[in-house]
């Protein structure tokens, strides 16, 4: 009986024979040419067998988001749909003025270039999406420089586009990736900060709040244009959170051009300034709430972390009334979006420490509290490109003697706490209720307890606050400007 062929093995057969075919369209020659002969490329390579040799120089970037403050991101595409589905998508993103970038597979642009065209043609962006888009991460050297190589040939050929940027089918990238792509003449290899998948029973707000979290300076968002069966839903659904965080989409060679260096945390000063300390015995340290000068000054400060669109409101309304504030970041969120807290610092404002991932400290070993205090200082570091303000507030306030020292011994000496606090990470708080307590408690030398929290009130409550108070002569001043370094 003959042999069967396996999954494997038919996936290895397709894939040779779309790049027989790829050769075939960049010889120009049609497939079923001459039957009994090699044609084109293939016929040149039945004479002389060319070896891939593994690329030595630079290899490409690999980028998973550009580290930017501009707030803009990109969305982005993978893979060719039918003509039909990707002209509704085409007139989706035209309706909501979004221009992106498409990751095509040469195999497709090749059956298709027209379509291809088209998407250049509408302002969009055409990149590489492989040949066939395969796992590369399985695949050796020469096949993975093969797919890169014929998809961007193709490109070109059958399209009259340069690209400049590759994709995976996994959007992931191994150093031989990496390698191939940059010996193919790419300046880096494409990845994602979203992959958004087909939604099943979320209603539109869960969907908005899923939505909201990814829509951050610098993102790269995704859909697969064959798998998606939501394109046009989703292209309004980003258009809207979008919109509402103030940002918008461009093409990412725009994103990717407006990029700034990120050099990594390790080489940055300061970077050690925190360290982990356990002889706590006699250790020294500075703790305050308030000032006790009677000064008509206060400061706003700011706790925990939260998505773009609630930060950069907070932002917003400080700048509009010309105020500088404290913020205690919460480093498990400056991880998955280092550009934000970039842009807190960049807007003049204070950076402080608020722990790794927000724990009560009088319920943790000195130890851990001290691994939260230093790996937070590291991220905060890294993500602002500077040494952060040497302030740290404990979650939830909870302090005693024993947490004091062992923070101190840190390299934090200076831990802060407030005098004013309207719980306003309570949902169900109004606006008013925040802004009343805030502005009722509030005296000489005050410390405000605030939260960059979403589905709070703060934001709406910020207005008030400020202005109230500085009806009543209070000057707003940052916490290392009350206290001192």
């Amino acid at each position: 009986m003959p042999k069967k062929i396996g999954r494997n093995q038919k996936s290895f057969l397709f894939s040779i024979a779309m790049a027989m075919l790829a050769i075939a369209v960049l010889a120009g020659c049609a497939p079923l040419h001459d039957r009994g002969q090699p044609f084109g490329y293939a016929a040149q390579k039945t004479k002389t067998t060319q070896k891939i040799i593994r690329y030595t120089g630079e290899k490409s970037k690999g980028i998973p988001f550009v580290y930017t403050t501009k707030r803009e991101l990109a969305l982005t595409f993978n893979g060719m749909a039918d003509s039909k589905k990707m002209k509704q998508l085409l007139d989706a993103l035209d309706k909501q003025h979004i221009k992106a970038t498409f990751f095509l597979p040469g195999m497709r642009v090749a059956e298709e270039p027209n379509l291809a065209k088209e998407i250049a043609a509408r302002g969009h962006e055409v990149e590489n999406n492989t040949l066939n888009l395969l796992d590369l991460s399985k695949l050796p050297y020469d096949k993975i420089s093969s797919e890169i190589k014929l998809a961007k040939d193709v490109i070109e050929k059958k399209a009259g586009i340069k690209t400049r940027y590759v994709r995976t089918k996994s959007a992931t990238y191994t150093d031989d990736i990496l390698l191939a792509a940059a010996g193919a003449g790419h300046e880096a290899v494409i990845s994602t900060s979203l992959f958004l998948h087909n939604w099943e029973k979320e209603t539109e707000e869960q969907k908005m709040r899923y939505v909201r979290k990814y829509i951050n300076r610098g993102g790269i968002i995704t859909m697969d244009t064959v798998e998606s069966k939501q394109l046009a839903e989703n292209v309004a659904l980003l258009a809207r959170a979008a919109n509402d965080a103030g940002y918008r989409f461009v093409p990412l060679k725009d994103l990717i051009a407006g990029s700034q260096e990120r050099k990594p945390a390790e080489q940055i000063e300061g970077y050690d300034a925190a360290k982990i300390n356990l002889d706590v015995q006699n250790v020294t340290y500075r703790y305050v709430q308030r000032d006790e000068s009677d000064k008509p000054q206060i400061a706003l400060s700011f706790d925990d972390w939260g998505s773009d669109a609630t930060v950069t409101k907070i932002l917003d309304t400080l700048d509009k009334y010309q105020i500088k504030a404290s913020f205690f970041l919460r480093a498990d969120g400056v991880a998955k979006n280092p550009n934000l807290a970039r842009a807190i610092y960049e807007a003049g404002h204070d950076v402080a420490n608020h722990t790794y991932s927000h724990p009560v400290l009088t319920k943790i070993t000195v130890p851990q509290m001290q691994e939260e205090i230093v790996k937070a200082h590291q991220i905060i570091t890294g993500a602002i490109q500077q040494k952060p303000t040497m302030y740290f507030r404990p979650p939830t306030g909870a302090i005693n003697e024993n947490t004091l020292k062992a923070i101190s011994a840190t390299g934090y000496h200076t831990i802060t706490n407030f005098d004013v606090d309207p719980s306003d990470y309570v949902k169900t708080k109004t606006a008013d209720e925040i802004a009343n307590i805030v502005i009722e408690k509030t005296k000489n030398g005050s410390v405000i307890l605030l939260h960059m929290l979403d589905d709070i009130k703060t934001v709406d409550a910020l207005p008030t606050i400020i202005e109230k108070l500085q009806e009543k002569g209070y000057t707003f001043v940052k916490m290392s400007e009350m206290f001192g370094p």
